[in-house]
This record gives C-alpha cells, sequence and structure tokens, in this order.
C-alpha cells in the first residue's frame, strides 16, 4: 500500500473535478456563515460571534455547526 501524499498532477480529471468543486462549496458556505454573522445582530447568535469567525475556518463542519447551532430562530417575522 502506497501511503505517498497524492500530487495534482497524480490526480485524474475526475478527482480534479471533485476537489474542485468541493473547495468551492466549502468557500461558498463560509462565505455565507460570515456573511450572516456579520447582519445577525449577537441576540440572534448563540455564542459569541468571535467564536463562530474562528469555527467557519474548521471546513466543513463550522459552517454545518453554525446553521445547526448557531443561529437563533428568527421570530419577527409573522
Amino acid at each position: 500500500m502506497d501511503t505517498t501524499p497524492k500530487r495534482w498532477e497524480d490526480l485524474s480529471a475526475a478527482q480534479r473535478r471533485l476537489v474542485i468543486a468541493v473547495g468551492a462549496v466549502t468557500s461558498l458556505l463560509q462565505a455565507l456563515m460570515l456573511w450572516d454573522l456579520w447582519r445577525r445582530p449577537a441576540e440572534g447568535i448563540r455564542g459569541s460571534k468571535r467564536a463562530w469567525v474562528l469555527a467557519s475556518f474548521v471546513r466543513p463542519f463550522g459552517q454545518i455547526a453554525y446553521v445547526v447551532w448557531g443561529r437563533r430562530p428568527d421570530t419577527t417575522s409573522a
């Protein structure tokens, strides 16, 4: 079993596309999370904004955790 890390040139075209797609999706999720943190008042977030900003760099788990646990339900809409 070869445990040497693969280089970009060693990946097939399909693997390269997958790496690019996953990177694009996680980057988009992080950007949306940071935008939501910026516009949402502190009362609408569970925990500190600073902690959630740091969590946004733990891809993709930080973004998923923020959506599931970090945001308080919006009670202003009727």
